[in-house]
Parts: structure tokens; sequence; C-alpha cells
């Protein structure tokens, strides 16, 4: 069985999600959505995100191409591995190539799991779109945090 595992913030989900979500799930019989927790994304990205971990999972929990959704609580993804079992592990191609892609497909090569990548949806992403909520805030004070 090809057991997949997207990983991701999910923060301010888009179509880009979405995309990497029908994609992986075309890629294995049972996919694993992982969603970084509010505390992960602080300590490793710098991100204070605006949906926290507990409402990010719930709206993958009602997306039909998710089997399950896993929690990550520390920054390792053999970590994810280990508590999940996944066989394959989906990323967006904007990590191909990168030093945090070339250490993924190292470390999961180590254990068996096949790194994937899809294209990424460059024209949307939650960075943008946090970005663009932060100018708007900017501009006249309209969105609270």
């Amino acid at each position: 069985m090809r057991i997949g595992y997207a990983a991701g913030a999910f923060d301010l989900f888009h179509v880009g999600h979405l995309n990497l979500l029908r994609q992986a799930r075309a890629g294995c019989d049972k996919l694993v959505a992982g969603v970084v927790s509010d505390e992960m994304l602080r300590q490793v990205k710098g991100i204070e995100p605006v949906v926290p971990t507990e409402e990010r999972c719930e709206i993958l929990r009602h997306i039909d191409l998710v089997d399950q959704v896993y929690v990550e609580t520390t920054p390792s993804k053999l970590d994810a591995w280990r508590d999940v079992g996944f066989t394959h592990f989906f990323k967006g191609d904007d990590w191909r190539g990168t030093e945090k892609g070339l250490l993924l497909e190292e470390q999961f090569g180590a254990v068996g799991v096949q790194v994937v990548y899809f294209p990424y949806t460059a024209h949307t992403s939650s960075t943008a779109l946090r970005r663009a909520l932060s100018l708007l805030e900017r501009s006249d004070g309209a969105i609270a945090k």
C-alpha cells in the first residue's frame, strides 16, 4: 500500500494547497495531510499563523482527498514518518534542489521513503496572501490581528 504524506502549514488555505492534495492523492492509496503546528511555524519559520492549528486540521478533515490528518509538533519530518509510516512524501517543487529538499531526500532515502515533487502554484501562496493582508491592514487598519 502506498501511503502518501503531504505536509504544510495549510494556513490561509488556497488553490495551491488543493493542487498539492489532488496530485498527492493521485499518487497513493492513502493520503495523510501533515499540518505544521502553530508552535512549529513560530519556531521554524518565524510565522504567526492566521488560522489556528485545530481549525486548519478541521478544514483538511473535511476534504475528501485526505484520509487522515497529522499534526507536526517537532521540526523533523522523520518524526512524522515514525508516527505515520508513510511510503511517499509529497512536496512542491520549490523545494527541489534546495538544501532542505536535498536533506529530505537523503533522510527519507535512508528509510525507503520516496520524495515526489509537484509543480508549485507560484501565483497563489500563503506568503503572498499574508503580504496582501498586511498591506490592507496598514492602509486602513480594517483588519485586526
